[in-house]
């Protein structure tokens, strides 16, 4: 089996080096110094799980790797659109593209069975842009559980988690999830085939809807969220308008919204993904997040006053710029 894990960053590396370990045939795209680390010395990765060191092949011209089985992308999901010249050169005619995304998916009403099938969400497929580049049959979904950081260039630290739910869009379990899910497997993580794995987008996104813009307002961590009454209320809000969303488009995720709140205290002093982006003077995955929440609302119906309104602050904070460092860095893209 040949994967080739385009934006080998903190997640894409984890994986990458999980795989390789398990026996696949693993390329690596990434660049700069982290690039120049994995190619001298291997992904080194730190884990409560036992470290290891995999040496998978790396590279930052995806020409040098052609056609793969299967390619895993790292990328955030504002940058899919763009991402055609990378890509393509790894698409053979079955290739399967794997999106470790957070967030609404393009492919989201792609074989849906239902009113809104086929339907396109402008926020995370601006005019067509990003099916053009990832047709959503090749799509294969997967919900990223893990956290891990970069802790220096080639060191991956793992903090927890090792699960990556995957399924088709079309549910079902296919044989292409099946043996993605053996190789996942062989190197030591979870993967579950979930036959509708729409449920677990919004059993994630129920959290990134409502933490990630918050943390990116207010700077503050999951865990001072939950313990700030009016916020733990807000936070409530915005998943209570979250589930209605989701069964307005049919989908009804088996959880309840005190055991999402606990989950998310027990993190800790944890940062957002959105607020590290803010901080690093990073392009905030608002659209992915968010905004195509929002879309959702508006194509099903749904009110959500409180998701709007922390939306619109939110938009105008990433329009307007970032908290970037004192060096003066501009803005350019741990799951919650």
């Amino acid at each position: 089996m040949k994967i080739a894990v385009l934006g080998a960053g903190a997640i894409g590396a984890y994986v990458g080096a999980a795989l390789h370990r398990g026996g696949a045939d693993v390329h690596l795209i990434a660049r700069g110094e982290h690039l120049q680390a994995i190619r001298a010395h291997g992904v080194r990765v730190n884990s409560p799980r036992g470290d290891f060191v995999a040496r998978p092949h790396a590279t930052d011209d995806p020409k040098e790797i052609g056609p793969v089985d299967y390619v895993f992308l790292g990328l955030k999901a504002h940058s899919y659109p763009t991402s055609g010249s990378l890509i393509s050169p790894l698409l053979g005619e079955r290739t399967a593209v794997v999106a470790g995304q957070n967030g609404i998916p393009w492919w989201y009403f792609h074989k849906l069975t239902g009113p809104y099938e086929g339907r396109r969400i402008e926020a995370v497929d601006p005019d067509g842009a990003t099916s053009e580049v990832l047709p959503p049959e090749r799509a294969i979904g997967c919900v990223v559980y893990p956290a891990t950081v970069i802790e220096a260039p080639g060191v991956i630290r793992h903090l927890e988690g090792t699960r990556f739910s995957i399924g088709e869009p079309g549910g079902g379990v296919s044989d292409r999830c099946t043996a993605l899910s053996e190789a996942m497997i062989a190197g030591g993580l979870k993967c579950p085939v979930e036959p509708n794995l729409r449920d677990d987008i919004w059993i994630k996104l129920m959290g990134n809807v409502a933490f990630n813009p918050i943390s990116a307002l207010t700077r503050a961590t999951m865990v001072d969220i939950c313990r700030h009454p009016p916020t733990r209320r807000l936070v409530t809000h915005l998943m209570e308008e979250t589930l209605d969303i989701a069964a307005r488009v049919g989908s009804t995720p088996d959880i309840s919204i005190e055991k999402r709140l606990r989950g998310a205290e027990g993190v800790g002093h944890h940062k957002t993904s959105m607020l590290q982006d803010l901080e690093a003077g990073k392009q905030l995955e608002l659209d992915a997040i968010v905004t195509a929440v929002v879309e959702m609302a508006d194509i099903s119906g749904a009110d959500a006053p409180h998701l709007r309104a922390v939306h619109a602050a939110t938009d105008l904070l990433a329009r307007g710029g970032t908290a970037a460092p004192d060096n003066g860095a501009t803005r350019e893209p741990v799951p919650a």
